[in-house]
This record gives structure tokens, C-alpha cells and sequence, in this order.
């Protein structure tokens, strides 16, 4: 299993974890693949936190960041509003959908002593590059990007201190400006992808990418969660796959209990492709908060951030009440996931996920090469 991009990186496996749980990113990067923290749900405290626990957690493997500098969002043009200038773009129409959307659930307002949730930290090139400064002062390996290419000064900077730059598309177009902008990886993410993703399906988009940028590695992202895709997608020219979903339901994770509950229970058919968490079109668990917004009557998504930081209350009040063990605001709870959520049917530890998949990937692969034998035997 044992690619380009491993020896790059310095990792055994070409497995790359993304996850928002610093306990599953660190399993990961000791089971030999690479675990990269999502920090868009961080601040920059929260973030130097997290890293820091990491850093003592992966007996020296290596281990990513990936954060989010959108390439286009409300406020970019102006050199970036301030969170009280868009607070004022958003509609009324809007604050007025989304109290009575919880009235009718009853999910309850947050107490005076409980801080809100801070709707605008990580989605504007101002908040993006402040978790950088934090990401780049640890031993990191790898740097993503999504949502378009990092800014030049960013990539140089991590070139500088070694860190390789990686940044997520769903066309092939996206992936030729990030190779212009000179990323080091490029991450095809599909159809079938959880959170922001675009509409052309893995299987195609992953060749198109591959002989797009080549000899630039590519990640294969998007409805893949056993060793059998795993060895497609190398099939496919990929040098690696970078997943998602799968670690949701691994023993390390700290999914709240109604949504591990939700996806061990889910079908392939129970995700959406949705504007209504960011902005952007991006894949989530079917939920009543995903149907309400899809509803004739429900407003349109706003545009990224102001959606974001329009909702970000309404979910803090959400997983508040469902942990407090609300029925009703536990079928508003959101969490981005794949396609793949259908074969999640067990928890596992993270370390088992990776043996599995390199199990199965060289049990695939060693298959194929039987095939082949025996169809050049039989001519």
C-alpha cells in the first residue's frame, strides 16, 4: 500500500483522517496513517489546546491541520466586515424562521450565564489565517485547505517551515488553480463526500484529477470506507485516500449519543446535499432541521458566512437540549456526513479502521493479480 506520499510525509499508510476529535486524529497517525484536525470549530485558544494534546498523543507521527480560507464569501470584496457589520445583513425573515423552527421542537433559549456560540470565527480569510498562526507554531506535516486555493503567502510560509500544503476541489478546473497556486496535494473530493462537496462523482472525478495535475499526488475523497475502495481508488491513480466519515462511529469519537445512534442506524440514502448549515452546498445526515429547511415555505440559505453565523445559536441551543435529553431537539441534530454512512454499522477503535482497510485493500489487490494470472493462463 505503500505510495509516493508516504515517503513525502513520512507515514506508513496513504490514510488520511480528517476529524474535528483530536482522539481519533492522534489513533490515526499511530496506526500508521496521518490523522488531520479539523479546526474550523475551534478558536485559536481552543485550537493551541487540541494541538498541544496532539503533539504529546502521537509518539512522534506525523499529523495535519486543515482549516477553511474561503476563495469567495460576503465581505471579502470590502476587506472583510466585522462579525457586528454582517450580523446586520442578516434578515429578519430569516431570525424569525429560525425561533420559531425551535418553538415548535421546543428546544429552549440558553441560559443568561451560557456564552454563545461564536458564529463567524473560521469563515473569512481574517479567522482562517489566525488558526494558521496557530497550526504553524507545532510540528505539523500538513496543511489543508478548503473552499477554494490558500492564499500564496500561506503556501509559502508552510514551505518554508517543510509543512506540505493540500487543498480540497471537486473539479478538475479547481484542482489545475490550486497546482497553479502550488499546493503539494490535491484532494478529490465526490459527490459522495461528507460536508462541503461538489456534484461529480468520485469514480469520475478522481481520473480526471489524476491526468489533470499529474505528476502532482492526489487524494481520493468521497464514499470510501473499506479496504475494497481503498484499492479502487489507487486503481484510479490516486496515491492515497483522505476520509471522513468513517472515523464518526469509531470508539475514539465524541459524536453526542442521538447522533452515533442516528448513523449506525442510517442508509446510504440518508444524507443531504444542503445549503442550510454554511452557505454552501455541503452533504449531511438527513435530519427534521435539514427537512425544514427544504420545506416550500422556508426561507433560502444565505450565503457564506451570514448562514453560518445566523444558525450558529439555534445549534448550540439544539445540542444543548438533546444532550439534556430532549426527544424533540435531538431530531434537529446535524452532523455532515458520506454516502459511505450505510456500510458504518459497528463501532470500532480507530486503530482496528486502518488495519481493516489495509487488510482489505492488499486481500483486493492480490485478487485482481490471481484474475489477471488466470486470464493470461486461459489465452
Amino acid at each position: 500500500m505503500r505510495t509516493a506520499v508516504c515517503d513525502s510525509l513520512g507515514i506508513e499508510y496513504p490514510i488520511f483522517a480528517f476529524s474535528h476529535c483530536r482522539d481519533v486524529v492522534a489513533a490515526v497517525s499511530r496506526a500508521g496513517g496521518m490523522g488531520v484536525l479539523g479546526a474550523l470549530v475551534f478558536t485559536p485558544d481552543e485550537l493551541e489546546r487540541e494541538l498541544k494534546w496532539i503533539d504529546k498523543n502521537v509518539d512522534g507521527r506525523p499529523y495535519g491541520v486543515d482549516v477553511v480560507i474561503p476563495a469567495a464569501y460576503v465581505g471579502k470584496e470590502q476587506g472583510g466586515l466585522e462579525k457586528l457589520d454582517l450580523e446586520k445583513l442578516v434578515p429578519d425573515e430569516h431570525k424569525r424562521f429560525l425561533e420559531e423552527l425551535l418553538a415548535r421542537y421546543d428546544v429552549p433559549p440558553l441560559p443568561e450565564d451560557v456564552p454563545h456560540a461564536e458564529g463567524l470565527f473560521g469563515w473569512s480569510d481574517t479567522m482562517g489565517r489566525a488558526l494558521v498562526d496557530v497550526a504553524m507554531s507545532y510540528p505539523i506535516k500538513l496543511l489543508a485547505n478548503a473552499l477554494g486555493p490558500p492564499p500564496a503567502d500561506v503556501i509559502d510560509r508552510a514551505h518554508a517551515a517543510g509543512v506540505q500544503v493540500a487543498a480540497l476541489v471537486g473539479r478538475a478546473d479547481q484542482a489545475l488553480r490550486q497546482q497553479a497556486q502550488g499546493v503539494d496535494i490535491i484532494v478529490a473530493a465526490g459527490y459522495e463526500a461528507g460536508g462541503h462537496t461538489g456534484e461529480i462523482s468520485t469514480l469520475v472525478l478522481v481520473p480526471e484529477v489524476v491526468d489533470a495535475v499529474a505528476p502532482l499526488p492526489v487524494l481520493a475523497a468521497g464514499g470510501i470506507g473499506s479496504g475494497r475502495q481503498v484499492a479502487a481508488a489507487l486503481a484510479l491513480g490516486a496515491q492515497g485516500v483522505w476520509m471522513g466519515s468513517v472515523w464518526l462511529t469509531t470508539n475514539e469519537a465524541n459524536e453526542e449519543p442521538v447522533i452515533t445512534e442516528r448513523l449506525l442506524a442510517a442508509t446510504s440514502n440518508d444524507t443531504v446535499r444542503t445549503r442550510c448549515i454554511t452557505g454552501k452546498p455541503a452533504r449531511m445526515l438527513r435530519s427534521s432541521y435539514t427537512e425544514e429547511w427544504g420545506a416550500p415555505d422556508a426561507p433560502d440559505p444565505l450565503p457564506m458566512p451570514l448562514q453560518h453565523l445566523a444558525t450558529a445559536e439555534a445549534h448550540q441551543r439544539v445540542r444543548r437540549a438533546a444532550l439534556a435529553g430532549s426527544p424533540t431537539a435531538a431530531q434537529l441534530a446535524v452532523t455532515p456526513a458520506g454516502q459511505i454512512v450505510g456500510s458504518m454499522k459497528q463501532m470500532r477503535p480507530a486503530r482496528q479502521v486502518v488495519s481493516d482497510l489495509v487488510d482489505e485493500c492488499i486481500d483486493t489487490t492480490e485478487r485482481l493479480a490471481r484474475l489477471m494470472e488466470a486470464t493470461e493462463k486461459g489465452t
